[in-house]
Order: structure tokens, then C-alpha cells, then sequence
């Protein structure tokens, strides 16, 4: 088994998805807009509240030129320096505490995604009950030593990381103390396309593995998730927003309040239907039987009389012989008078 806890919520195959809400740098550098986004995720039913633990900093160089600058026009961010980008969308390390107070009382866990040393240390001074590793730091070993080292949960997404490197990635997580694993499928574009989401590699993944797995889903609406959870997911993490018309770093790809609502009850819709392997008559469904098609009288018949497709067909409710014995039926004889709606039963037979 590779279910297991994070705080009182239960991971794995036998609960409900844990359903992440991803505040990221929608705050727009508001702590007023963060604790309204806790809020709106805690009365949307999201799981827990996670946030991004760095600083411009801790993440690169302040240089506006070559490599450091985005270029691309197919990017979100493209005309911004990667420093610019930074300073913009950090979580102020200040907000922190509020912010995982406001989610307590809310009844949300709430964790981080740190991306060095520096704070991971200061997440531990916050108690926070699990790590997330993000896709473009799941090759920085050093830091997954340092994370698996607190022997907390750790996630991890696998945007663009190969088997070898996630082969590479679980032995250092693992080696350094980490007992509670999950692996996110991720697709490392904003937004990404259902079309590259490949959910089926959620199965291959437990199996390669052999830890909890899920999905970082940067795709619009609820439809990738939902189908991931078909395929065994048993955590999602969406970016979440107030609203985003009113922009902010990731707004464009976040989910709203009403769609986070409905991803956390059309998620637990997806996992309940999975069930098992069934066939055969359901104790909900036993009611239901009376309603299939079954042999009738269809005119009232003499005794003697015999069985002809005028006077013996096969309809609703199922309370006669079934259907298939109709050819056997016809010219044998009824064994008595038989009224017009009476079901017929071998006891009426000749």
C-alpha cells in the first residue's frame, strides 16, 4: 500500500482526490487578495492552500539580458526579465504565517513549494505538514535531499523529466528519508493543452515507482483532471484565482471559485464511479428488475388455447418467463383460462 496522511487527510486510492489550490503569485502583491483567495478556496472545498516560498533572489540573477531575459512572444511573459518575473509573483515571506493561519481556521492544510535551502528552513519554522518540488526544480537533487531529509510528505511534478531522471529523482528522495510520495504528471506549458496532458501515463507511473501519483494540471477547465482521476489519480493541484480578468502572473491558467467547486465534486464524482469489477444485479439496482421485459399475456386465452405471437409477447414489467423462452412457447398450449396481463409462468403451460 502507498496511501498515507498528510495532516488528517488521507492519500491514496481508498479517499476521496486531495484537491490543492494553488494561490502562487495571484495575490497580485495584496496580503489582502491572498487571505480572500484562502477564503474562496476554503469555501470552494479545496483540500489544501499551497503556496511558493522564494525570492527573486534565491531564484536568479538580476540581469535583463541573453538567457535571463523572455523573449519568446508565445509566452506569458514574454518583454520580462526573469528577476522582473520574480519579484512580481514571490509570496512575501512575511504573509506566510497569516496566510497558513487564515487556511487553518478554514479548516485547509497549507504548505509550500521551496526552491533552496534557505526555505526550506524557514517552512520548517512554519511547521508546514508537506513539501511540493516543482517541475523545473524535480532535477535539483540536492534540494529533494534536503526536503526528504525533514521525513515530511513530499510531492513532486515531472514536467519534462525523463524516466532516467525520475528514476534519479525518487532513489534521492527515497535514500534521503522519504517514506510519503507522490508524483505529479505535469505538462510544463501555460497554459497546457488537454491534447498534451497524456494522462495515461498516470498508471505506468505508480507502476514504475510505486508511490501515490496525480496531477499538476495547468490546462483550463476541470475535464484533464477529472479523467486523470479515471486513471488512478489520487492528488490535484490547480492554480486558483479570484477572478482572472483581474490578472496577475498566473490568472490566465487558474481556475475561479465556481470552477474549483465543481473540480473538487466532479473529481470525487470520477472517484466514486470507479468502484470495482462488476457485472450482475447491484443491491441499488434490485428494484430495477421488475422493469425488464418479460413474457405476458397479451389476450385473454381459453384453456387449451394455444401460445401464438397475437396473445403471448414480450414486455415491460419483468414479472413473466424470460424473454428467450418465447420461440420455445409458441403452439404449446395454456394449461388453464389466462386473463389478458397475466404474466406468464410455467405453471400455465401444458
Amino acid at each position: 500500500m502507498t496511501s498515507f496522511k498528510i495532516g488528517n487527510r488521507s492519500i491514496g486510492a481508498d479517499a476521496p482526490p486531495f484537491i490543492i489550490a494553488e494561490m502562487s503569485g495571484n495575490h497580485n502583491q495584496s496580503l489582502d487578495v491572498a487571505l480572500h483567495i484562502v477564503e474562496a478556496a476554503a469555501k470552494a472545498g479545496a483540500h489544501a492552500l499551497k503556496l511558493q516560498t522564494y525570492t527573486a533572489e534565491t531564484m536568479t540573477l538580476d540581469l535583463s539580458e541573453g538567457e535571463f531575459f523572455i523573449k519568446d512572444p508565445n509566452s506569458l511573459w514574454a518583454g520580462s526579465s526573469l528577476y522582473a518575473l520574480y519579484e512580481k509573483a514571490h509570496t512575501p515571506w512575511e504573509w506566510h504565517a497569516p496566510i497558513f493561519a487564515r487556511a487553518k481556521e478554514l479548516g485547509m492544510l497549507a504548505f509550500s513549494t521551496p526552491f533552496d535551502d534557505t526555505a526550506v528552513d524557514f517552512l520548517e519554522s512554519l511547521d508546514v505538514p508537506a513539501y511540493k518540488i516543482a517541475s523545473f526544480e524535480n532535477t535539483d537533487l540536492p534540494l529533494i535531499r534536503r526536503v526528504a531529509a525533514t521525513g515530511k510528505p513530499l510531492i513532486i511534478s515531472t514536467g519534462m523529466a525523463s524516466i532516467a531522471e525520475l528514476d534519479e529523482t525518487v532513489r534521492a528522495a527515497r535514500e534521503a528519508g522519504c517514506k510519503d510520495l507522490v508524483l505529479l504528471k505535469c505538462t510544463s506549458t501555460y497554459p497546457a493543452t488537454p491534447a498534451n496532458s497524456n494522462v495515461r501515463t498516470l498508471p505506468h507511473l505508480r507502476e514504475l515507482f510505486g508511490c501515490e501519483v496525480g496531477l499538476s494540471d495547468h490546462s483550463m477547465g476541470v475535464g484533464v483532471s477529472v479523467a486523470a482521476v479515471a486513471l488512478g489519480a489520487t492528488v490535484i493541484e490547480k492554480h486558483f484565482t479570484l477572478d482572472r480578468a483581474a490578472g496577475g502572473v498566473d490568472a490566465s491558467f487558474s481556475l475561479e471559485p465556481a470552477e474549483l467547486a465543481s473540480l473538487v465534486i466532479e473529481t470525487e464524482r470520477a472517484w466514486q464511479a470507479m468502484g470495482q469489477v462488476h457485472y450482475g444485479v447491484t443491491q441499488a439496482e434490485r428494484k430495477s428488475l421488475v422493469y425488464r421485459r418479460s413474457l405476458y399475456i397479451t389476450q385473454d386465452m381459453a384453456a387449451g388455447e394455444p401460445f401464438t405471437v397475437a396473445n403471448l409477447r414480450a414486455i415491460r414489467p419483468g414479472l413473466g418467463l424470460a424473454p428467450k423462452h418465447a420461440e420455445t412457447l409458441l403452439g404449446r398450449r395454456a394449461r388453464q383460462a389466462i386473463k389478458r396481463g397475466t404474466p406468464l409462468d410455467w405453471s400455465l403451460v401444458e
